[in-house]
């Protein structure tokens, strides 16, 4: 189900006068995202669908705003020059390998 665009009221800034407190306020167009009690935000669907395949955001406060980022984690030397430079320091060689598979392979007894 997609969430309707919102019209959020967001205080700008706060004025002081005569001992009075007046805040004046921004309309703008958004989604609503809700901060549960375990210090969680639950982004809207239509903005995580926009990052499909990212299980991670980096997290900062920037200009009073909460900045999140998309961060894709890969473990070292995933790559295929890396695991091949990984199994000549462990001193696995090719032969190894196909052996390992041969033997995951075999049907049990």
């Amino acid at each position: 189900m997609m969430q309707p665009n919102l019209l959020l009221t967001i205080p700008d800034f706060f004025v002081d006068r005569n001992g009075i407190d007046v805040i004046l306020f921004t309309r703008r167009q958004g989604m609503l995202a809700k901060l549960t009690t375990k210090n969680q935000i639950t982004l809207p669907r239509d903005v995580v669908k926009e990052f499909k395949g990212i299980d991670y955001f980096d997290a900062k406060v920037q200009d009073g705003r909460i900045v999140l980022e998309p961060v894709v984690i890969r473990p070292l030397g995933s790559d295929l020059p890396g695991i091949r430079r990984k199994m000549e320091r462990l001193g696995v060689s090719e032969a190894d390998v196909d052996e390992a598979i041969r033997w995951s392979r075999k049907k049990p007894a």
